[in-house]
This record gives C-alpha cells, sequence and structure tokens, in this order.
C-alpha cells in the first residue's frame, strides 16, 4: 500500500475588502493589529457570492517584519448560504519587499510568501461538503484588500 498523494483543485477566489487596520502596540511576541473585514466578494467555480461586512484578520508582526494571519470572516453565497471561514497561514518576505506591502504599495507577489490553511463550516446541506474539505491557500497583498486563492485538497 502506498500513501495517497494530495492533490489540489481550485475550488473559489476572494477579494477581501478591508478597513484601516487597529494598531494595538506591542504584544508578547510582536506587533498586534486588527484589520476590520468590510466586504468583497466570492468567485467561483465551486462559491460565489459576497464577504460580508464582518470579522477581522488579528495579526502579529514580528522584529523581521513577518505576519502571522488569524482571520474569520463569512460568506453569504449566491443561492442564500452563510459559509463560516478561519484561516490560519504567514506572510514573509525581504525586508524591502513587506516595507512596500505595508506602504499600501502594489508588489509581486512572487516576492513574498504569502500562505493559508482554512477551515470552513456552514449548516447549509448544500454546501456541506465544505466541513470535510481541507482547504490551503495563496493570496495577494493590495493596498486596501487581499486575494486569496482557495484550493481543496483532493
Amino acid at each position: 500500500m502506498q500513501i495517497p498523494v494530495p492533490a489540489l483543485s481550485h475550488a473559489f477566489t476572494l477579494r477581501v475588502e478591508l478597513a484601516a487596520p487597529i494598531e494595538l502596540g506591542p504584544g508578547r511576541a510582536g506587533q498586534r493589529r486588527i484589520i476590520p473585514i468590510v466586504g468583497g466578494a466570492a468567485l467561483g467555480p465551486e462559491i460565489t457570492g459576497e464577504v460580508m461586512n464582518l470579522g477581522a484578520d488579528w495579526q502579529t508582526i514580528f522584529a523581521d517584519g513577518a505576519a502571522h494571519l488569524d482571520t474569520r470572516y463569512a460568506v453569504k453565497t449566491d443561492d442564500g448560504a452563510v459559509i463560516e471561514i478561519v484561516n490560519i497561514g504567514t506572510r514573509h518576505g525581504p525586508p524591502e519587499v513587506l516595507a512596500r506591502l505595508a506602504a499600501g504599495e502594489e508588489v509581486d507577489p512572487s516576492t513574498y510568501y504569502m500562505r493559508t490553511a482554512a477551515r470552513l463550516e456552514t449548516g447549509d446541506a448544500r454546501y456541506d461538503w465544505v466541513n470535510h474539505t481541507l482547504f490551503v491557500c495563496a493570496g495577494i497583498r493590495r493596498a486596501s484588500a487581499v486575494e486569496i486563492a482557495y484550493y481543496k485538497v483532493d
């Protein structure tokens, strides 16, 4: 018997709109901030709808500029289901690239690393499959938004 090799298939991409960060100051592990999630869109192929105006990204920024990402938000699908998303990950790169991102500049995503693992949950039977699926994600930070591609681990 061989251990199966997981494959990835694109499930959807989110464009998550963000409000200005709320700076908490230094915490035990690094600089803390909360970035409110105020809207956006889920852009298929398997889930389409709107990112609801709720939730946030609770970040810890380490001394080297790397960010621990800890988000919780929800999507309301075009057919009325609500899906909770909890997404944990990291963003890091060269100091000059991270400084440009922090300044709100558009930066080539190949120059930094932004990856997450997501858990989705819903009570809507039409989307029950998300309750039993692992997702890995790759993201891009924009000036006032994040784009995240969600891949099912098959």
